[in-house]
Formats: C-alpha cells, sequence, structure tokens
C-alpha cells in the first residue's frame, strides 16, 4: 500500500519505518529542510534502539523516502497519515495548530479520495475539527471530494517503540467508515499474524483510550511515590510494599516502582490535557490534578535529601555533584520534563556545580543547556564522579546498576549515594560504610556512622518552592 505520513518526529518517523519495514511503499514529510536532508543521509533526529538500522536498511531499499514536497506526499498515497507534535498550549490543553495545518495542506491538494489518519495525540472531538477544515477547505476550492478521517492512536513506549509497532498489544481504530475500516485492516495485517490484535470502536472513544491510557500508567506511577514517602516517615521499606501489593494478579508489577518522578514527552502533557478537557467540560478532575500535583513534588525529592544531608540549602553553594543518568528513561534520549532537569536547575540555583553521565543523552543536554558553565558533561559513569561531594541517580540505566562501588568510593570526597531509582541494596551499602538515600527505603545506619534518611516535612516543603522559583 502506498501511505504519506505527516511528521518525521517520535512518531512519524517510527510508524513510516515499521509500514516500510512490512513492505509498504511510504513517504514520510516535515517541513524541516535540513531535518529531510540529514534523513536522506542517514542521520536521524532522535536516538530509538534499532530504528537507525530500519530507517537506512528501508530508505537504501526504496520503501522509505523523505521530502518536503507537500504535492508528492498528498498525491502519493490513499493513506495520510498525521504524525506531527501537539505541544501543550499555555493552559494546558493540546495545541492543535499543526495537526489542522496538515488537514488543510491535505484539502487543498487532494484530487481524488484520501483516508486522513489522526496518530497524534489529540483530545476527544480532534477528528471532528480535522474533518471541519478540510470540508471547509475543499469547499472553499469547489470540490467535493471524498474523504473519511480516522483516530489511530499511538502506543509506543520510548525505548521500546520498533517492539511496540511490530509486535503491538492493540491496534485502536476508530471510524465511521466501512470503507476506511477495510483500507486500515489492509494496513495493519501484517501486524495481525498471530492474532487479532486491532479493535475497532466509534471515533471518539479512540481518541479518549490514548488519554486514558496515559493517564491511568501516570496514576500509578505517582501512586507508590505518594506510598514511597510515606514509606519513609513510617519506617518501612517501599521495596517490600512493592514486592507484597505487585503479587496480587489484581495489581501486577507494572508501573508500580517508586522513583523521583516520570518525565518525557507523554504522560506529563497527556495529564494535563485530560484534565484541562474535563475543565472544559466543567468538570473537576481531582485525581487527575492530583496525580500531576504528587509528580511535580517528587521531581524535587532528591533535592531535598540532599538538602537535609548538607544542613541547608546555602551550604550547597560550591558543592559539585555528580549525577548519573540525564533522560526521563532508560534507551532513549529524551530530556522532556526530565527529573534530571528539576534537580540540576535547583542545585544550581543553590551555587552547586554538576558533573553528569548519560549514555545516550549527553549531546541533548549540550543542547538544552549550551550556555551552562556549571554542568561538565563527562566521557563516562565514573569520571564524572571525580572530586565530588556526592552522587545522585536519576535515570535507572543498566550500566548502573552493577557499578564497582570501590571505585566509585575512590573517585568521590565522601561516600553518598542518593538513589532516585533504588537500584542498589541498603543493607549491603551499610555494610561498606556508605551513606545511602534511596526512595521510600528503611535507612540503615552505615557502619562508620549513624544517619537518619527521613526527610522532614519543612525541608520538603521548602524544597517545592525552591524547585518552582528555579
Amino acid at each position: 500500500m502506498k501511505i504519506s505520513v505527516f511528521g518525521t518526529g517520535y512518531v512519524g518517523l517510527v510508524t513510516g519505518a515499521c509500514l516500510a519495514e512490512v513492505g509498504h511503499d511510504v513517504i514520510c514529510m516535515d517541513v524541516d529542510q535540513n531535518k529531510i536532508e540529514n534523513l536522506n543521509n542517514g542521520i536521524l533526529p532522535i536516538w530509538e534502539a534499532g530504528l537507525e538500522d530500519i530507517v537506512n536498511r528501508n530508505r537504501e531499499d526504496g520503501r522509505l523516502q523523505f521530502t518536503c514536497d507537500a504535492d508528492i506526499v498528498v498525491a502519493h498515497g490513499l493513506i495520510q497519515i498525521i504524525a506531527v507534535g501537539t505541544p501543550p498550549d499555555e493552559d494546558g490543553s493540546a495545541d492543535l495548530q499543526y495537526v489542522l495545518s496538515v488537514a488543510k495542506t491535505i484539502a487543498e491538494r487532494m484530487t481524488e479520495q484520501r483516508i486522513i489518519v489522526d496518530k497524534s495525540t489529540v483530545p476527544v472531538g480532534t477528528a471532528d475539527k480535522v474533518k471541519a477544515e478540510i470540508h471547509r477547505t475543499l469547499q472553499e476550492r469547489g470540490l467535493h471530494i471524498p474523504f473519511s478521517v480516522v483516530s489511530n492512536p499511538e502506543f509506543l513506549k520510548e525505548g521500546a517503540a520498533i517492539n511496540d509497532f511490530m509486535k503491538p498489544d492493540r491496534i485502536i481504530i476508530g471510524t465511521d467508515s466501512a470503507e476506511a475500516e477495510e483500507m486500515l485492516r489492509q494496513l495493519y495485517e501484517p501486524f495481525n499474524r498471530q492474532h487479532e490484535r486491532t479493535i475497532f470502536m466509534d471515533i471518539r472513544s479512540a481518541e479518549l483510550s490514548k488519554y486514558a491510557a496515559n493517564a491511568m500508567l501516570a496514576t500509578k506511577i505517582s501512586f507508590m511515590n505518594e506510598l514511597s514517602n510515606m514509606a519513609e516517615l513510617l519506617g518501612a521499606d517501599i521495596e517490600a510494599v512493592r514486592k507484597g501489593m505487585g503479587s496480587d494478579p489484581r495489581i501486577g508489577y507494572h508501573f508500580i516502582y517508586p522513583g523521583c518522578g516520570y518525565g518525557g514527552s507523554c504522560f506529563p502533557k497527556d495529564v494535563k490535557a485530560l484534565a484541562k478537557t474535563a475543565e472544559q467540560l466543567g468538570y473537576d478532575a481531582v485525581l487527575l490534578k492530583s496525580v500531576e500535583s504528587v509528580n511535580d513534588q517528587q521531581k524535587t525529592r532528591l533535592f531535598a535529601k540532599l538538602t537535609h544531608y548538607f544542613g541547608g540549602t546555602e551550604n550547597l553553594a560550591g558543592k559539585t555533584i555528580a549525577l548519573w543518568g540525564l533522560s526521563f528513561k532508560p534507551n532513549t534520549d529524551d530530556m522532556r520534563e526530565a527529573p534530571s532537569r528539576t534537580l540540576m536547575e535547583a542545585l544550581w540555583q543553590a551555587g552547586a556545580h554538576v558533573k553528569a553521565f548519560d549514555p545516550v543523552a549527553m549531546k541533548e543536554a549540550q543542547r538544552i543547556y549550551a550556555d551552562e558553565t556549571r554542568l561538565q558533561l563527562c566521557e563516562d559513569k565514573y569520571s564524572a564522579l571525580n572530586d565530588c561531594d556526592a552522587l545522585v541517580i536519576c535515570t535507572e540505566w543498566q550500566q548502573f546498576r552493577a557499578p564497582d562501588f570501590d571505585e566509585i568510593a575512590l573517585r568521590l570526597n565522601k561516600k553518598v549515594i542518593f538513589d532516585g531509582r533504588n537500584l542498589y541494596s541498603p543493607e549491603r551499602l551499610a555494610s561498606d560504610g556508605w551513606d545511602y538515600y534511596a526512595m521510600g527505603r528503611s535507612q540503615i545506619a552505615p557502619a562508620r556512622e549513624a544517619a537518619s534518611t527521613a526527610v522532614t516535612s519543612t525541608a520538603v516543603a521548602s524544597t517545592v518552592t525552591t524547585s518552582k522559583t528555579a
């Protein structure tokens, strides 16, 4: 099938590449000429495991093309996939200007039937707006050309997007057209060989499904983080609690890992957008607002622990903190809304310096903080420790899970670790003389001295204020 894809960001590029991988003839378009030139030279705008190989292989085989020419793209495929960004507007709602701009672009150029597929994450009712934009533009052209609009939300996890697309849990399609339904069945037939994964529903339900899924996952994370903060005050170990909870098959182990907060391009944006939709409907979505509030506060917890340990914010001035992990999660270079950013910016405001390492997000950090003289990006995880006053872990990359603690101790000024992802055994580190502060874990006094892990409510409240100012 001939497929046109608008947008070569995370969703568009993965979608186009994977559809080409199974044999479809795909053209991807972007208005960014530099990005298109890079793609045509094998240079990708994002890092995603396995994506570069698939893109370049299919480009070389002629099944995947990249262009800035909208005329070529609209003329190419019966199916036109919209996969452009929907960034949060100032009020938290999803900004649909790019989606509607693509709809207008298609309507201005189409000369025969087209099926327009919304794959961008969009609020309920967006398909109606896309239909209205296309209908209005066709009227202005004095043409009556049949078209249909379909909702087909993506469910791709950053770091596992290729596998998610090639072996999906579900393929949700919202449509009111029998013909569009049949064409989408054909499009996704290669992904349904073993069993049917496609779920057809009405358009509005499909649009809501994406937001509902992401909001649910974000809720589980915030719930566990809330419990982890209580566990610290109660002297309990949240990791033991997690295992007790997860053993209940009604709950399970997925997304109940406590940490230093969620980030990325999806959860923060989608929770805000869904809450804004509720507000526009006159409904007070208390739970959704609480999920966001808990996450915002959780991102300040590591800084609160550092402040408490060093005896106040003023004592962080002149300190150098080692940071392992910059991306919001492993296996991606995405630093959007990452907890590492909240921490670093709070440290800089307090007068501290940061030496950081991340396996793949170093270029992204350099791009974001190009003018930040208090940040030093290091070539490996151990060199980031040299002459630092503490180690903080923000991202649970595999290479951080079993480090050489003797090497860490030699390089740090003090044997202290603040673990935002609960990677290590408190008992082992305490027996080796470490001060170890994790999330929601019982503090064990190190062999050399007693230490307390509990962060007072006063310190947390002060930190939240400091972070917001930052």
